[in-house]
């Protein structure tokens, strides 16, 4: 019986950790960058992000505004203090200028994801900016 319940405790811990997210590890490729002409000082960039299953962006802020589809898999999306929501490959979503971005996850530990992003933001701007911690 003590053996029994030792390895339900411990197949419990490995299952948690195993869905702990995986930051940092996750795939950008841009895919166009263009200044705007007709907007001094900004630019806009489509890129793409792939997930392998459990990974995630650590949790960010962007100074522009951004566009997201799923082309692939699930992602888990949380804004500010909205609640987060799970998005399916065809939906997409959108993140106003100075956004704090807690969670942008894959939402399967078994399958990857992938979303399509465009962005506007100023010329000089990084993609993200990770939040302290």
């Amino acid at each position: 019986m003590k053996r029994l319940l030792a390895a339900t405790l411990m197949l419990a811990s490995l299952s948690a950790f195993a869905h702990d997210p995986v930051y940092n590890k996750e795939t950008l490729k841009v895919l166009q960058e263009h200044a705007l002409t007709n907007v001094p000082g900004k630019k806009t960039i489509m890129l793409t992000v792939d997930y392998a299953p459990g990974q995630a962006t650590v949790p960010h802020s962007h100074t522009g505004t951004a566009v997201a589809y799923v082309l692939e898999g699930e992602i888990t999306s949380r804004v500010n203090n909205e609640k987060a929501i799970t998005y399916k490959a065809g939906e997409s979503f959108y993140e106003p200028a100075g956004s704090r971005h807690f969670e942008s996850s894959n939402a399967s530990q078994t399958q990857p994801a992938k979303l399509l992003v465009v962005m506007v933001l100023d010329d000089k701007a990084e993609v993200l900016t990770p939040l302290p911690q």
